[in-house]
């Protein structure tokens, strides 16, 4: 062996060990022996190349088991032993480049940019060759019918390197380590398409289906970069919840001193400082102070939660009025905020089992489609001779076999009942919500921000005018939720001003000011009147004496109750799954007539919930709005949330209504089921299609010409039969009746 050869494999043999060192760094400890390690695949893009990752993973020695991840991208192999096996080059024997996975900004995606530039470029060649394929049709010239042929070879080839490329490169990968993918058959029927073409307008044919081929590549791509488009929409979910996690916190030393350290380097047992206005980077517990936080990230309650000395706070809960020390309870790879981000990826994951039946089933499709080309083929070698004539018949067989028809036969329904959806103030945010909603059997209600409009309203019966201007100048001066709703409650702007200095607030307590020699406070019953016994509630008090109390309730969302009967009357059943306190949760269980419910939901509790449901075998649909809710609409057979939701909420649903009727729903619920139908209908004429289609074109009765001319008509009954949904009924006229201002403002929020 020579000293150059000797020297490159030590530095290959280096930078391995180099390489697992990083692993073994960025692994996390499972305990009991057992490590997770997290590794990025970009090349991951359907369910073979699942099947060959987790294959090749599971097959080296001490890995316990590897998942991977369709959306993200991503595969979480389990290992044992003190030291991780070689999984970079594992993946690379099979094809994939591999590498840790790391927190970094994708907020460009050079993929998509590369998608869009290939679909403008097939786009473009299939349009202007289909125009001069209209030229040839009509009986051009043999001298112009040859320059058009030659004009449609040019805009047809950088078709086929460019934009056919993203085939062509993902199904030389499969070839090249001894596997398959649904790419493989496409790359072989353009290429094969484009070279009789050729052959023929190098020989003055009179026939060329470049249109054939470039169309086909347009028409492909269209749905790669949706699927793309719909993958990365899933990513962001999970990247905008990362980024309710501080990227560090300010803790304190043992001799006092401070020092900000990224939330990556905080350890149980630190001190932290959390300031006013600041997110808890990890869990930790109160050791001194006390606030008011906004933890609607993990209960979705609309009232903020008093915290003092040894409470306990979860990571992203939002610190409102007065610093407090936290002592660091988790590290932040195990906080609340971290466990909600696994379960949005979890969720993700058991989507991704749609996409692999649909992957398994393009699969099967192109392979027997290309079969009976090649069987077409044979037959007619071996009765003619011809092969000129055999490829061509063999072509006709796979344009008029393109499953264009039935690749439309779901995506118009979809595009259509989008627009339906549209028209009556529903966004449908992923084409196979569509499907899924006409499943449901149950449906399941978050309460604040959903059943309700969340923003705490007053009861002013029983209180005077002249307490009333006095609690209002008091709130006033606060932040707190229920404060500014006293405040507005206060007809005209009513209520006395006060200096800044005249009032002070005591954290998680109330307001406390001196007017006239008296001392006034407005804030919790206990705080206000001195008695530790005393009833729950907000209370205004004059030197210790009751002079209001205010009721604080939420207001139902417009045809809350009607809803809840068009659903149980669709033979539906209806559930209330909230993190809010039981006696609010429960309030609005009774307004609504519903006896199934749960209260003080944690977002884990309410994803097991949903999961118990669907391993029962009932598909649902939860409606949901909070934060803390994101992780369950994930997790559902389908989700829905109101345009008032939080964004990672809005992310995370299928459906977004843009009204504060709650009527949207049930018509969001016949669309679907009328849309159902209609693509059950598309199916058939599909199938029926290729079952008279295929064994006239392999009889040879059918040229490329007509191939096509019957594979767009084909195309065209499915549009047609698309556009006959209709939804219909009261609730939908109700819906269309609501001003386009009041959807706009909605949305707007």
């Amino acid at each position: 062996m020579s000293c150059c050869a000797h020297g490159v494999e030590l530095a290959a043999a280096i930078g391995r060990a180099s390489s697992q060192d990083e692993i073994a760094l960025a692994s996390r400890d499972l305990g009991n022996g057992s490590w997770q390690t997290s590794l990025s695949v970009p090349d991951m893009h359907c369910g073979a190349c699942i099947q060959s990752i987790e294959g090749a993973l599971s097959q080296l020695r001490h890995v316990e088991r590897a998942r991977a991840n369709l959306t993200t991208r991503r595969v979480a192999v389990t290992w044992r032993g003190t030291a991780p096996p070689d999984m970079i080059s594992a993946l690379a024997a099979v094809g994939y480049k591999a590498h840790l996975d790391e927190a970094e900004d994708r907020s460009f995606d050079p993929e998509m940019v590369h998608l869009i530039r290939a679909l403008a470029v097939s786009g473009f060649a299939a349009m202007n060759i289909m125009m001069l394929s209209v030229s040839i049709w009509s009986g051009a010239e043999a001298e112009t019918r040859q320059a058009f042929h030659w004009i449609s070879a040019a805009l047809a080839l950088p078709t086929l390197f460019y934009s056919g490329g993203v085939f062509y490169r993902s199904a030389w990968t499969a070839l090249r380590h001894g596997r398959t993918n649904m790419d493989v058959p496409i790359s072989i029927g353009i290429t094969l398409a484009f070279g009789l073409s050729l052959y023929d307008t190098l020989h003055q044919g009179h026939q060329a289906y470049f249109d054939a081929a470039t169309s086909l590549i347009f028409f492909l791509l269209i749905g790669r970069t949706l699927d793309h488009a719909m993958r990365q929409r899933a990513r962001s979910v999970v990247r905008s919840l990362l980024r309710l996690s501080p990227r560090g916190a300010t803790v304190e030393r043992p001799d006092g001193s401070r020092d900000y350290l990224p939330i990556g380097e905080i350890e149980p047992g630190m001190a932290i400082i959390l300031a006013a206005g600041d997110r808890a980077p990890v869990d930790g517990q109160v050791v001194s102070g006390s606030s008011s936080l906004d933890c609607a990230l993990a209960t979705g309650e609309s009232m903020p939660v008093a915290v003092a000395a040894g409470s306990f706070v979860q990571a992203g809960a939002l610190n409102l009025s007065a610093p407090v020390r936290l002592m660091a309870t988790a590290r932040a790879r195990d906080s609340f905020l971290a466990e909600m981000t696994r379960l949005m990826e979890a969720a993700e994951d058991g989507r991704a089992r749609y996409r692999r039946i649909a992957d398994r089933a393009a699969r099967l499709y192109s392979p027997v489609v290309h079969l009976a080309a090649l069987v077409t083929f044979l037959g007619w070698m071996a009765a003619s001779g011809n092969w000129h004539n055999a490829t061509s018949i063999a072509i006709a067989v796979l344009i008029i076999t393109c499953p264009c028809a039935l690749g439309l036969a779901v995506p118009i329904v979809q595009v259509i009942a989008a627009r339906r959806l549209f028209d009556a103030g529903i966004m449908m945010k992923d084409g196979s919500a569509i499907e899924r909603l006409a499943e449901v059997e149950a449906v399941c209600f978050d309460k604040t921000g959903t059943l309700t409009i969340g923003t705490p309203r007053v009861d002013l019966r029983g209180v005077s005018p002249g307490a009333l201007e006095i609690a209002a100048a008091l709130a006033r001066h606060s932040n707190h939720p229920v404060s500014q709703a006293i405040a507005m409650a206060a007809p005209g702007g009513a209520g006395r001003r006060l200096d800044a200095s005249d009032v002070t607030e005591q954290a998680g307590l109330g307001l406390e000011a001196h007017l006239d020699g008296r001392r006034f406070r407005l804030g919790r019953a206990s705080w206000a009147l001195g008695m530790q016994d005393a009833p729950d509630g907000t209370v205004l008090s004059c030197d210790g004496r009751e002079m209001a109390r205010f009721e604080i309730a939420e207001a139902l969302r417009p045809d809350a109750a009607e809803t809840v009967k068009l659903l149980r009357h669709a033979g539906l059943s209806v559930e209330i799954l909230s993190g809010d306190r039981p006696s609010a949760v429960a309030g609005i269980a009774k307004a609504l007539d519903i006896e199934d419910f749960a209260a003080g939901l944690m977002p884990g509790e309410k994803v097991a919930r949903l999961a118990a449901a669907k391993a029962g075998g009932r598909r649902t649909l939860m409606v949901g709005d909070g934060l803390n809710d994101a992780p369950a609409l994930s997790a559902a057979h389908v989700s829905m949330a109101p345009a008032t939701a939080a964004d990672i909420g809005r992310s995370a649903a299928d459906f977004v209504f843009l009204h504060d009727s709650l009527v949207a729903i049930p018509v969001a619920l016949d669309i679907a089921h009328r849309a159902n139908r209609l693509v059950r209908q598309n199916f058939v004429i599909a199938i029926v299609y290729n079952a008279l289609a295929v064994p006239v074109a392999m009889a040879g009765y059918v040229t490329p010409l007509l191939a096509a001319l019957a594979m767009s008509v084909s195309s065209i009954i499915v549009v047609a039969n698309a556009l006959r949904l209709r939804p219909a009924g009261p609730t939908v006229e109700k819906v269309a009746s609501i001003p386009v201002e009041r959807m706009s403002m909605a949305a707007a929020k």
